[in-house]
């Protein structure tokens, strides 16, 4: 009887314990839904340094754009991507993110294209990232990227809250995050 009490004992600590433990944990499932948080991502930056996504989401809005160098939609939409940044990369939102910032994923093989496209059209913010690999990206399969440009915006919880959006509508979704 006494081990029957203590094994009862020792699951209903176990039992109490877990379920602390998933109260006090982010109970937010990862996924590529609008509500999901956005899966994390490490790449490297054309110096060949690792960039992660949640370090970087971490207070800070931030634009997923999967683009290429190759890519003339991609080409033609970085000009409304650079727009959204200047305009709200300083900008106070909602839940207290301080900043707007893009993690830029190419989809290029060459690095000198690249960055050579960087450069072109003035994509000045920090985080550009590549595998280098073209459609067989991981990142592109873990995102389930099939075209491009595609997108993702996340809020400072790295929730995706909007994607795929294009000119006025990618400035239209920030604005709604924005602390009136």
């Amino acid at each position: 009887m006494k081990k029957y009490n203590l094994i009862l004992g020792i699951l209903a600590f176990t039992a109490l314990f877990c379920g602390f433990a998933m109260i006090k944990g982010d109970p937010t499932p990862v996924g590529l839904n609008i509500g999901n948080k956005a899966p994390d991502m490490v790449y490297k930056n054309p110096k060949g340094e690792d960039v992660s996504l949640s370090k970087i989401n971490k207070g800070k809005i931030v634009l997923i754009d999967f683009w290429a160098s190759w890519c003339g939609p991609c080409r033609r939409e970085n000009p409304s991507v650079v727009m959204a940044y200047k305009k709200y990369k300083n900008a106070k939102f909602k839940d207290g993110a301080k900043e707007f910032t893009i993690y830029s994923v190419s989809l290029d093989k060459s690095k000198e294209a690249w960055v050579k496209a960087i450069q072109q059209d003035g994509l000045e913010w920090e985080y550009h990232v590549s595998d280098l690999m073209h459609w067989n990206s991981a990142a592109a399969q873990q995102y389930n990227v099939n075209s491009i440009p595609m997108n993702f915006l996340l809020d400072a919880k790295g929730i995706i809250v909007a994607k795929n959006l294009r000119g006025s509508e990618l400035d239209a979704e920030i604005e709604k995050l924005i602390a009136k």
